[in-house]
Order: C-alpha cells, then sequence, then structure tokens
C-alpha cells in the first residue's frame, strides 16, 4: 500500500462515517503557485476515489501551513481509498510533498463523525 494505514486507538466499525481526512502541509511561500497546481491534481483523484467533499485551507497565523480536507462516506470507504492508488497517483502525491518545507512527511489525521442516532 502506497498509504501507510491509519494510526487509530481501536479499530471503528467498517460502516462508520462519515470519516474526515486531513493532510497538514508546510509549504514555503515562495512556492504556493506551484503547490497549488501540483495539489489542484490531488482534489480530482481524491474525488475519484470516493471522497464526497474535498478543501484545501491555509492557516491564517502561519501562511506556510495548509490543510487538505476530505470526507468519505465511510471508514470501509476510506480503507479502501488506501488500496486504489495508481503509479500515476502517486508520482501527484510525490510532488506535492516534495514541497514540503523540512524533513518530516505531511502529518495525516483521520476524524469520525459522532453518531448522535446511536447515543
Amino acid at each position: 500500500m502506497h498509504w501507510p494505514a491509519p494510526v487509530v486507538s481501536r479499530e471503528p466499525e467498517v460502516e462508520r462515517g462519515p470519516v474526515l481526512v486531513t493532510v497538514e502541509y508546510h509549504i514555503d511561500p515562495a512556492r504556493v503557485e506551484e503547490f497549488a497546481r501540483a495539489i489542484a491534481g490531488l482534489r480530482s483523484i481524491r474525488r475519484r476515489d470516493g471522497a464526497v467533499n474535498w478543501g484545501l485551507f491555509q492557516d491564517v497565523a502561519d501562511p506556510s501551513r495548509w490543510v487538505e480536507t476530505f470526507v468519505v462516506d465511510t471508514w470501509a470507504e476510506h480503507l479502501r481509498q488506501h488500496e486504489r492508488v495508481t503509479v500515476e497517483d502517486r508520482h501527484l502525491e510525490d510532488a506535492v510533498r516534495a514541497l514540503q518545507i523540512g524533513p518530516e512527511p505531511p502529518v495525516v489525521k483521520h476524524y469520525i463523525a459522532w453518531d448522535f442516532q446511536q447515543r
């Protein structure tokens, strides 16, 4: 798998959702246009692979900090995204990650919506 397995405290039920995934990037402000062009391709890939919503946000307190967000319907659907990465997808993701400042990779986090019906 191209993406590492999500870090979880306990494995969620596969039909839980929706799932919000965030990816935090740190980008040199001088390379924002290059970053925007590269990450626009990720939007199409995320949507193709099941994301029902996608966004890109810049931190108003730190212009080098960007957060990509996407939402998929269920945990199972997100796990399937981990298996769908093509060679072309990998090249595009690598191009985006190459713009990351410093040696650390982008930080990925996963959130599952609270189920008010079950509580």
